[in-house]
């Protein structure tokens, strides 16, 4: 059985005009993973999210659950999938601990980068570049890529 990984990217703009606290920083839909990513590589779900990580990678983001703050629109397209009842594993990561991971640190064997697996040229490398620009618009702690598989 295939595991296929959904989700979105979020901003949350008010942030960096009014800060995280205020009641206006809300988090809004960016773009679905869809339209950027073209693959389910396991080697990739491996090292960011944990998911079928028979290679030993040591994940990024390994199932935080979905975000309590997550947009409107968010919450609607997860529930599309079924919710929690009908997904195995929910994450997410910001673009600061993106923009701050070690791609050159290697599974248990050592025979596999991070980079090689979910980096700049991989299938990812579009979502990174979009996470990317809007960190520089919104900051790095206020874009976040949101996923869940089934």
């Amino acid at each position: 059985m295939s595991t296929d990984v959904s989700g979105m990217i979020e901003c949350r703009p008010g942030a960096r005009l009014w800060g995280p606290d205020d009641e206006d920083s809300v988090w809004e839909v960016g773009i679905d993973l869809f339209l950027l990513n073209r693959g389910n590589a396991y080697d990739g779900l491996a090292c960011l999210f944990g998911i079928r990580n028979s290679y030993g990678f040591r994940p990024l983001a390994e199932d935080r659950g979905f975000p309590d703050d997550a947009s409107d629109r968010l919450r609607a397209e997860f529930a599309g999938y079924g919710g929690p009842h009908d997904v195995h594993g929910t994450t997410w990561l910001t673009w600061a601990e993106l923009d701050t991971t070690d791609w050159q640190e290697t599974n248990a064997s050592g025979t596999r980068t991070c980079a090689s697996a979910a980096g700049i040229d991989t299938d990812w490398g579009r979502v990174w570049s979009v996470m990317d620009i809007l960190s520089e618009v919104h900051g790095a702690e206020n874009v976040r890529l949101v996923v869940w598989f089934h």
